[in-house]
C-alpha cells in the first residue's frame, strides 16, 4: 500500500466478505486487524478479498525478511533511477547558471524511457489496480502525471520541424519518478524505525532452553516445553519462558518488563518472567507458562494491538481520502482545460495539470497518524507503559480528573493486622491472650481461601503464631461487606463496621477505642458472632497499610498539571482521610471519597464527569482490583497496576508494568506528546496539499518540484513522528532549587 486511498479500498474490501464484522487497515504497518465469525475458509476468503483489491498478503516468513533487512536495502531502483535522471536534471542547473545545456532528443528519450516504464512499472501495476476498483491512489496520479509528461516530450520531439530543438519535459517525468521511489524508499526505512520496539521484544526471546530431565540438562528449543517442565538458568542468560523459581536465589534484570533498571531480588517461591535477565545465580525454575500465554507474548500482543489499531482522529482523516483522489483528477482536468482554452499552448496546460497530479498524492496523509501512534506507543512500552488501544492514547491528553483505587494503587496493598480487640471490655493484657487467639483463629477461619488484601494479613499473622485454620462451612461472600460462614458449628460474620450497624451488632463498648484507631489511618472490621437471638461483637480488628513509596511526589506532579485528584476507598471516612493526608491528598476540597461500594465504583467514575460546566470532564480511572476492573472499563481511560489482576489489565486501556505511580504522569505525558505529533503531521500533510495544488494550478511549481515537495511530505511525517522515541518520563527528583516534596519534571524529552 502506498496512500490513504490503498488502506481505505482494502478495509473496503474485507468489510464485504461475507462473516466479516470489523476490519481496520494500518497503512503505517501494513497490517489489518479483523474480526470475524469462526469459518473453516475465512483466511483464504481474506486473502482472496485482498487480493482482489489489487494487493498481496505477505505471509509471516516475508514480514520476518523484511524486519531484518539491511537499511540500504531496495535503494538500488532509487540509485539507478538518479544515474539515468542526472544527465536530463543537468540542463535545468545550467539555465540557472546562464548556460544552455541540452542533449539530443533521441539521448532524452533513451534516458527517461527505463526510468518511466522499468522503474516506474510499479507505480502502473497499481494504478491499474485502482481504475479496475473504480477507485484512485497515490500511483494513478503519479503514473497519470509522468506518463503525460512523457508522452508529450515524445510528440513533440515527433512533430517538431527538421533542424529545431524543441522544449522537452523528458527531465519531468524521470526525476518525479525517482523522487518518488527516493521518497518511499525512505518512508519504509523510517517505517522500520517505528517497528523497532516490537523487533526489541521478539528479540527478547531466547531460542533454546536447558531442560532439566532424569538424565540431566539438556539444551531444546524453547517451542518444545512445556508447563510442569523444570529448566535451568544460568547467570546472565534470559529466562526462556514463565516461571516459578524452585532452587536457588538470584537478582533479576526486569527492566524489558516494567521499565525500572534495578535488579529485583528472586528467592524461592517467586515469579520469574521470560525474556528478563537472570543475574549471578544459576537457579532452577518451574514452567508455568510456554507460547502466547506468557507476559512477554501478552505485552507484544499489546503493542501491536495498539500500532495496528486505528485512532479516532483518523477516521476523518479516511473520509478525507476517500474523496481525495477523484476531487484531485478533476482538478487537474480543469487545471488543464483552464490554461488551454485561456490561449496557452497545450503543452503549457498539461506540464501544469501534471503538476497538479505530482503534488497532490495523498502519502502523507496516511502515515500522519499510524506514524506517530507506532512510535509513541513503542516508547512508552520500553518504559514500562502498555497502551492496548489507540483510543486511550488518544484520550489521555484530554484527562482533567484522575481517581484512584486506594489499597494496592497509592498503597502497599499488603497491610498488617495491629490490633486486635476482644469484646465485654476486655483488653489485650496477658491474661486475655487466649480470647484474643481464639478470636484470631475464627476470623482466619473465615478468611483461608480468600486472595483480599486484609484477608492475606490475618492469615499471615495467626502464621506467626502457630494457630491451626481449619476450613469453615457454608463460607459465603457478601460484597463490599465482608465474609459470612460456620467456624465450629457456630456462625460468624467477619466484615466493615458499617455491615455490623446493618446487622443489628452493638459494637458502642469499643467504640472510642475503633475511632481513635481509624483517625489514626487504621482499618476497622469486626468479628461478630451470630445466634437464635442476633449477632454480638467478638472482637475487632484493625488493619494499617503503607503509602507506596514517590505516591505523594507522583500525586502533586498530576496536580501540577492541572489535573484533579480524587482518591476512591471502601474504607469509612476517618481512616480514608487519615491515608490521604500522609499521601498529600486534601480530603477538605473532595479530594477523598470513602465508603465507597465495589459495585458502585463504576457508578462514581460515571458521576465524575458529570460536571456544573458545560462539557463533561475527562476521566481517568487508576486500580489494580478485580473489583476495580467496572470502573476502569467505565472510565474514559482505565489505567491498571501491572502488578495487579488480570481482569484489571483487561478492562483498562493502559497498563503500567510496574507499581510506580509516576507511570501515571509519565502516560498522560506520552499522550500529550503524541497528540502533538499527530496534529503536527495532519497540519503538514495538509499544508502540503492546501498551498501546493493551487501554486501547481496557477503555474508557479514545474513537475520536479512537485515530486520533489511531494516526497518530502512523506518523510517529513515520518522524520516528526520518530521524533518521540527521544521520549523519557517525565521525573519527581527533588533539585536544590526546590524544597522536599515539590515535583520537578525533568528530561521529559532528553
Amino acid at each position: 500500500m502506498t496512500c490513504a486511498s490503498c488502506s481505505g479500498r482494502v478495509e473496503r474490501a474485507l468489510k464485504k466478505v461475507a462473516g466479516v464484522q470489523e476490519a481496520t487497515v494500518n497503512l503505517a504497518t501494513e497490517s489489518a486487524r479483523i474480526v470475524y465469525a469462526d469459518h473453516a475458509d475465512m483466511p483464504a476468503r481474506l486473502r482472496r478479498a485482498v487480493r482482489d483489491a489489487g494487493y498481496e498478503v505477505r505471509t509471516t516468513a516475508q514480514v520476518d525478511a523484511l524486519e531484518s533487512v539491511s537499511p540500504w536495502a531496495d535503494f538500488g531502483p532509487v540509485a539507478l533511477g538518479a544515474l539515468l535522471s542526472a544527465p536530463l536534471a543537468l540542463p535545468m542547473l545550467g539555465d540557472v547558471l546562464g548556460q544552455h545545456w541540452m542533449l539530443p532528443a533521441w539521448i532524452q528519450f533513451l534516458l527517461a524511457t527505463p526510468v518511466q516504464f522499468i522503474l516506474g512499472a510499479r507505480f502502473y501495476r497499481a494504478g491499474w489496480h485502482a481504475l479496475l476498483a473504480l477507485s484512485g491512489n497515490m500511483d494513478l496520479l503519479v503514473s497519470i502525471g509522468t506518463t503525460a509528461g512523457w508522452a508529450l516530450s515524445v510528440w513533440l520531439w515527433l512533430h517538431a520541424p527538421d533542424g529545431s530543438t524543441p522544449h522537452l519535459y523528458f527531465e519531468g517525468s524521470a526525476v518525479v519518478i525517482t523522487l518518488v521511489l527516493l521518497g518511499k524508499w525512505l518512508e519504509a526505512r523510517a517505517k522500520r524505525q517505528t517497528t523497532s520496539a516490537i523487533r526489541a521484544l521478539h528479540a527478547l526471546k531466547p531460542e533454546l532452553a536447558h531442560w532439566v530431565g532424569p538424565d540431566g540438562e539438556v539444551d531444546v528449543p524453547v517451542s518444545d516445553v512445556l508447563v510442569g517442565d523444570r529448566l535451568a538458568v544460568k547467570p546472565g542468560e534470559r529466562f526462556p519462558v514463565d516461571g516459578t523459581l524452585t532452587e536457588g536465589q538470584t537478582q533479576v534484570d526486569e527492566s524489558m518488563l516494567t521499565g525500572e533498571p534495578l535488579p529485583v531480588l528472586k528467592v524461592a517461591g517467586d515469579a520469574l518472567t521470560g525474556g528478563s535477565i537472570n543475574g549471578d545465580g544459576r537457579i532452577l525454575l518451574q514452567v508455568t507458562a510456554v507460547g502466547v500465554d506468557t507476559v512477554l507474548a501478552h505485552i507484544i500482543r499489546l503493542v501491536e494491538d495498539a500500532q495496528a489499531a486505528k485512532a479516532p482522529i483518523q477516521r476523518l482523516v479516511d473520509k478525507v481520502s476517500a474523496v481525495f483522489v477523484p476531487v484531485v483528477l478533476l482538478l487537474a482536468l480543469f487545471t488543464l482545460l483552464g490554461w488551454w482554452l485561456t490561449g496557452h499552448p497545450f503543452e503549457t496546460a498539461v506540464i501544469h495539470a501534471v503538476a497538479v497530479l505530482v503534488i497532490a498524492c495523498p502519502c502523507a496523509l496516511g502515515l500522519a497518524t499510524p506514524a506517530a501512534i507506532m512510535a509513541g506507543t513503542g516508547v512508552a512500552a520500553q518504559y514500562g507503559i502498555l497502551i492496548k488501544d489507540a483510543q486511550a492514547l488518544e484520550l489521555a491528553h484530554r484527562v482533567d480528573v484522575v481517581a484512584f483505587d486506594k489499597t494496592g494503587t497509592l498503597t502497599v496493598g499488603r497491610p498488617r493486622l495491629e490490633a486486635l480487640l476482644v469484646a465485654d471490655g476486655a483488653s489485650l493484657g496477658a491474661d486475655d491472650l487466649g480470647a484474643a487467639d481464639e478470636a484470631l483463629r475464627i476470623a482466619a477461619c473465615l478468611q483461608s481461601g480468600s486472595e483480599h488484601p486484609l484477608a492475606r494479613a490475618v492469615l499471615a499473622d495467626a502464621s506467626e503464631k502457630r494457630i491451626a485454620v481449619a476450613s469453615p462451612q457454608n463460607l459465603q461472600a457478601v460484597a463490599g461487606r465482608g465474609t459470612q460462614g460456620d467456624v465450629d458449628a457456630i456462625h460468624y460474620c467477619l466484615g466493615s463496621l458499617r455491615w455490623m450497624d446493618e446487622l443489628g451488632v452493638d459494637w458502642s463498648a469499643l467504640r472510642d477505642r475503633a475511632l481513635a484507631l481509624q483517625a489514626e489511618g487504621a482499618t476497622v472490621s469486626a468479628l461478630a458472632q451470630g445466634s437464635t437471638s442476633g449477632y454480638r461483637l467478638r472482637a475487632l480488628l484493625a488493619f494499617s497499610d503503607a503509602p507506596k513509596h514517590g505516591a505523594a511526589a507522583a500525586l502533586e506532579a498530576l496536580r501540577a498539571r492541572g489535573i484533579r485528584l480524587v482518591m476512591v476507598s471502601g474504607d469509612n471516612w476517618g481512616a480514608a482521610q487519615a491515608m490521604a493526608r500522609r499521601l498529600g491528598l486534601r480530603p477538605q476540597s473532595g479530594e477523598v471519597i470513602a465508603e465507597v461500594l465495589p459495585g458502585d465504583k463504576a457508578a462514581l467514575v460515571t458521576q465524575l464527569k458529570s460536571s456544573d460546566r458545560p462539557t463533561p470532564h475527562t476521566v481517568a480511572m487508576v486500580g489494580d482490583g478485580v473489583n476495580d476492573a467496572p470502573a476502569l472499563a467505565a472510565a474514559d481511560v482505565g489505567l491498571a497496576m501491572g502488578n495487579g489482576t488480570d481482569v484489571a489489565m483487561h478492562a483498562a486501556g493502559i497498563t503500567l508494568m510496574r507499581g510506580d505511580l509516576a507511570l501515571v504522569a509519565a502516560a498522560l505525558d506520552i499522550s500529550d506528546r503524541t497528540v502533538a505529533k499527530i496534529r503536527q503531521n495532519l497540519f503538514w500533510a495538509f499544508a502540503y496539499n492546501v498551498a501546493g495544488i493551487p501554486l501547481a494550478a496557477l503555474g508557479y511549481l514545474n513537475p520536479v518540484v512537485a515530486g520533489a515537495a511531494m516526497a518530502l511530505s512523506s518523510v517529513s511525517v515520518m522524520t516528526n513522528a520518530l521524533l518521540l522515541k527521544r521520549w523519557r518520563p517525565p521525573t519527581t527528583t527533588p533539585t536544590p532549587e526546590t524544597k522536599p516534596g515539590d515535583a520537578v519534571r525533568t528530561g521529559a524529552f532528553g
